[in-house]
């Protein structure tokens, strides 16, 4: 059995809080039972083996379904309630069967489409489970990416300490994927908010006495401007960690500040790699150290490069991703203190103006030090002399005109920046605006 490791730690803690969800408590007896009766459906209804896309959220159910289709070597295509146009995603994905989650349910139905890609039929071939994650980058069409499931479990193997944890990810996010297995196969307790919002979550925490609280920095920044954070009690977290898009220094800082006892920890994963371990410098440092089992890396011209044991098989829909050697360009530019990396941003972000590199994560940390911006999204604008200027669209705690905003901002950057860095352009909106998956929109 490939989840023998998992199974035992249910077995171990029984009376134990496994799932927190919808504010009732699932221990690991009830999610073991579950576990079991989803297996039985799967080979009853001769299931084993297939690809199976499932819609949802973490639950209980969707939870140990997933599980199940690992054990019985399917494989599995998590969808999110938040993914559009799922018929064409189970087409990419060749998926043969699809659960959908809801309110009433989680009927399954056949699609009618034969799994046939030669990937598909490799983790076939092995006997082994396999997972399907699509890419959520912000230019171009997704690619679906496809694991062999057994590579990425093997880190679930080694015993690391537990703590009660917020999923806030999302159920087609690796990132909330790795964090359930890993609390999963420490016997710890995962807990679902009802909704992913600043006010609920922070009463989440207070409620459940939560410790680790893994999201992205443009909700951190949301907890900081909400003031969330000020009406209920996250004395029981221990750690944030944070990743999926450039963390703003100020904003790191910022929270640092108010939680100095809470541990910041950035965290660094791929679609096409899996999440790799990091060490931060510290709470308050962009600076971090990342590799950890099965993985090596270097850094070649100012990017960072990955070679993995748990890498994709490939894509479905696109070219393999990978050098002849093996290598995986992440297209992440860094820059390097002797075994610490700092990042700078994706090469695909950096402004080009009259020739000079622009990061905008920089000029967004910079302007969320101004006392009446609470966020900023830095990106470039096209112009004719210089190929491009530096823009920026930014929330404001009070009303103002944009030129009144733009001349304090070049007053503020004027010693913090050099002068083409400091945003030509200014547009002021009304209200912070993120994804569904709480990233900054450029």
């Amino acid at each position: 059995m490939v989840l023998d490791f998992i199974i035992d730690q249910f077995e171990r803690n029984l009376d134990e809080d496994a799932i927190i969800w919808k504010d009732r408590n699932y221990t690991y007896a009830y999610m073991l039972k579950k576990y079991d009766e989803w297996a039985a459906f799967l080979r009853d209804n001769a299931l084993s083996g297939k690809v199976v896309g499932v819609q949802s959220d973490f639950n209980p159910d969707s939870i140990c379904l997933m599980l199940a289709l690992i054990e019985e070597n399917n494989i599995f295509v998590p969808f999110s309630h938040a993914t559009k146009d799922l018929e064409d995603y189970l087409r990419i994905a060749e998926a043969e069967f699809v659960f959908r989650f809801g309110d009433t349910g989680h009927p399954f139905e056949k699609t009618g489409i034969e799994a046939s890609h030669e990937l598909i039929q490799t983790v076939r071939e092995r006997r082994h489970p396999g997972i399907i994650i699509f890419s959520s980058g912000s230019t171009g069409d997704p690619k679906a990416a496809i694991h062999d499931f057994t590579f990425l479990l093997n880190k679930f193997k080694i015993k690391r300490r537990t703590l009660r944890t917020v999923t806030f990810l999302l159920f087609d996010h690796w990132g909330g994927i790795n964090t359930l297995l890993y609390i999963l196969s420490n016997g710890g307790t995962v807990g679902v908010p009802r909704e992913r919002s600043p006010e609920k979550v922070c009463e989440f925490i207070e409620k459940h006495r939560i410790e680790l609280l893994p999201t992205t920095p443009s909700f951190i920044n949301l907890i900081l401007i909400s003031g969330a954070y000020e009406k209920y009690d996250l004395s029981s977290l221990k750690i944030v960690s944070y990743g999926t898009e450039m963390m703003p220094e100020s904003t790191l800082k910022a929270f640092h500040r108010l939680y100095p006892d809470i541990e910041l920890k950035q965290t660094y994963g791929l679609t096409e790699l899996g999440v790799m371990r990091t060490i931060s410098r510290s709470s308050d440092s962009l600076w971090l150290k990342v590799g950890g089992e099965d993985y090596q890396t270097k850094v070649k011209d100012g990017i960072l490069f990955i070679k993995a044991a748990s890498s994709i098989l490939g894509y479905l829909n696109a070219e393999s991703p990978f050098d002849e050697d093996g290598w995986y360009n992440t297209e992440d530019r860094v820059i390097q203190d002797g075994e610490w990396i700092k990042f700078l941003g994706r090469e695909s972000d950096i402004i080009n103006v009259g020739g000079q590199k622009v990061y905008p994560a920089e000029v967004e940390s910079v302007l969320m030090e101004m006392d009446d911006i609470v966020d900023a999204s830095v990106y470039a604008r096209p112009n004719p002399i210089m190929g491009s200027i530096v823009a920026a669209r930014v929330t404001t705690r009070q009303d103002t005109s944009a030129s009144v905003l733009k001349q304090s901002i070049r007053e503020f950057c004027k010693d913090r920046l050099e002068s083409f860095k400091i945003p030509a352009f200014v547009e002021i909106k009304d209200r912070i605006e993120i994804s569904d998956r709480f990233k900054k929109i450029r």
